[in-house]
């Protein structure tokens, strides 16, 4: 019989705890699902790896300009000049690896003999919705809602394609954001000036691009 203190402490420790479990619960079915998708639990280790260090890397597409800028310092009393880069990039994590991964799901589905036609659909369709709710935002280039990716993704999947709705889910969900929020904005942000450096892929849709392979696999594991 436990007394009242360690009762107590018990029932603290497993309240702290379970945020843990919560999380070796959630990654188990990441790992699961990612292996349906036909990857190895350490493969998906690597790649989940790959694509949070991956995110600060940005892969420059041609030349990059430089120019100079007044900065605010010391509560905006006084300004200091600075030389910042401008040009286009294209963003390691939340492009690149993304993209190869969605074109190793097409060829998946294609040798398993599933129809890509709602597939491409699913596409079309993320980028409408991707190009409608993406925000051009001084300074910080195209920003896109972290929700919208994998909701509507795994929506149009679930309708379009249910047999192979995870694949469908990624590939759209990838292909849709990058396209309908950074590439068909990439004009607009230049008109605008002095952006900096435009990543594709990078910090305005990064989370949802991230959030997609996240509710991909977890869609596939159950």
């Amino acid at each position: 019989m436990l007394f009242l203190p360690i009762a107590f402490l018990t029932f603290i420790f497993f309240i702290l705890f379970l945020p843990i479990l919560f999380i070796l619960g959630y990654f188990h079915i990441v790992t699961v699902g990612f292996e349906k998708l036909g990857f190895s639990p350490e493969a998906t280790v690597l790649m989940l790896l790959a694509i949070l260090i991956g995110s600060g890397i940005n892969i420059p597409l041609g030349r990059q300009k430089l120019f100079q800028v007044e900065e605010p310092v010391f509560f905006g009393l006084f300004r200091q000049p600075r030389i910042k880069a401008q040009g286009l990039a294209i963003n390691f994590g939340g492009a690149v690896i993304p993209v190869l991964l969605s074109l190793y799901f097409l060829y998946l589905g294609w040798r398993q003999g599933f129809s890509l036609e709602p597939v491409l659909m699913a596409i079309i369709l993320m980028i409408i919705i991707s190009k409608f709710l993406a925000r051009i935002i001084p300074g910080r280039g195209v920003v896109l809602p972290f929700f919208a990716p994998p909701l509507f993704a795994v929506l149009f999947a679930l309708i379009l394609s249910p047999s192979f709705a995870a694949p469908t889910a990624f590939i759209s969900g990838v292909l849709g954001t990058l396209i309908g929020a950074d590439l068909l904005n990439l004009r607009n942000v230049q008109k605008m000036g002095k952006q900096g450096f435009l990543s594709i892929g990078g910090a305005g849709v990064f989370d949802g691009i991230f959030l997609v392979g996240m509710v991909t696999a977890l869609l596939a594991g159950f």
